[in-house]
């Protein structure tokens, strides 16, 4: 009798773990495996996160995310197709499995995550909206603004917030909608709108590279939400989404452990327990992933740490020369944090 339970015991185990197993992995991963190539949805050229160079090429901290993931499936992080992906479209296009996935500049939001069918990765960068106006206004504060011209896209968190913070602070604005973002930006430099209001990442990153004379605008200090920007991709095929957390999570581990792309060769002879399992020399992570046990060394070795992709893209080594804030590791006063890995 005992034999009896102990053999349906083993049997409802392993039927179990089947249908675990058969949950985990996805056609995504599937697909892009056999395509020998990740589809990635970005926005159009903004410096500091998609960038097209006159060489072809793109940079940015959210093609870097790009860049991490194809080098952790498939060996290598320039196995990656860029698709322009526009604000109202962006999110149709996952959801039609034209692009992978979207590392876009999009705002995490509970609505995004449960009703369009979407899961998130990790916050790549910790951001909040602002405003931009001239400097010739004079304006101190958004307190301000009342009666303003706002130039806002539509389809975007951006839209929701400027009219919930109007209307908290009972002023009244006139917005001008406009949903190419050029057009949008020369509508606001050629003197159409008083302020613009995006992302303060965003701002910056116009106003560094788009501005006639970038002296002439101001950020103004307030900052007005919320916004946590993570890469997003379809429900359905955890894996998957495991290895976009997880392409992430190196970067940050990388940093905290002193790891970079200069320096992981050598790194690779390190007595630290939890530098031998992201790299790869104790085994075990990269099958726990389904890729192979070189999977973070690449991405370290191809893209680099947190702290490189951010301060080549967003910090002191770019245009926009952005202080970190939030985005510091949690050791050094901010909020960028990886789980364990073990």
């Amino acid at each position: 009798m005992r034999t009896i339970r102990k053999f349906a015991a083993t049997a409802a185990l392993a039927t179990t773990m089947a249908i675990a197993g058969a949950a985990h992995a996805g056609k995504d991963l599937d697909a892009i495996k056999a395509r020998g190539q990740l589809i990635c949805g970005v926005g159009p050229s903004t410096a500091g996160f998609y960038l097209l160079g006159s060489d072809g090429k793109w940079s940015g901290i959210d093609v870097d995310v790009c860049r991490a993931i194809a080098a952790a499936i498939l060996g290598d992080a320039e196995k990656v197709k860029y698709v322009p992906a526009s604000a109202q479209q962006r999110f149709q296009q996952v959801q039609s499995g034209e692009v992978d996935l979207l590392s876009r500049t999009t705002t995490w939001t509970l609505t995004r995550d449960t009703a369009l069918g979407l899961d998130f990765g990790h916050v790549t960068v910790y951001d909040g909206q602002g405003f931009m106006v001239p400097k010739k206004l004079g304006v101190k504060s958004a307190k301000e603004l009342k009666g303003a011209t706002v130039c806002v896209q539509p389809g975007t968190t951006t839209e929701l917030n400027v009219a919930d913070y109007f209307r908290a602070n009972k002023m009244d604005f006139k917005s001008v909608v406009i949903e190419s973002r050029d057009e949008l930006e020369q509508a606001f430099y050629n003197g159409r709108c008083d302020v613009y209001t995006n992302d303060a990442t965003g701002l910056a990153s116009s106003r560094a590279t788009r501005a006639p004379k970038p002296d002439d605008y101001v950020l103004l200090p307030e900052l007005i939400s919320k916004e946590p920007l993570a890469p997003a991709f379809r429900h359905g095929d955890n894996q998957f989404g495991d290895i976009i957390r997880w392409a992430v999570y190196a970067m940050i581990e990388a940093e905290e452990k002193g790891i970079t792309s200069k320096n992981v060769d050598e790194m690779k002879n390190s007595a630290d327990p939890q530098i031998k399992r992201l790299l790869g020399v104790t085994p075990g992570m990269g099958k726990a992933l389904g890729v192979d046990e070189e999977w973070a060394y690449r991405i370290i070795k191809q893209v680099g740490n947190y702290g490189e992709s951010f301060e080549r893209n967003l910090g002191a080594g770019s245009a926009l020369k952005l202080a970190r804030g939030l985005n510091k590791l949690w050791t050094q006063g901010g909020i960028q944090y990886a789980p364990p890995v073990r």
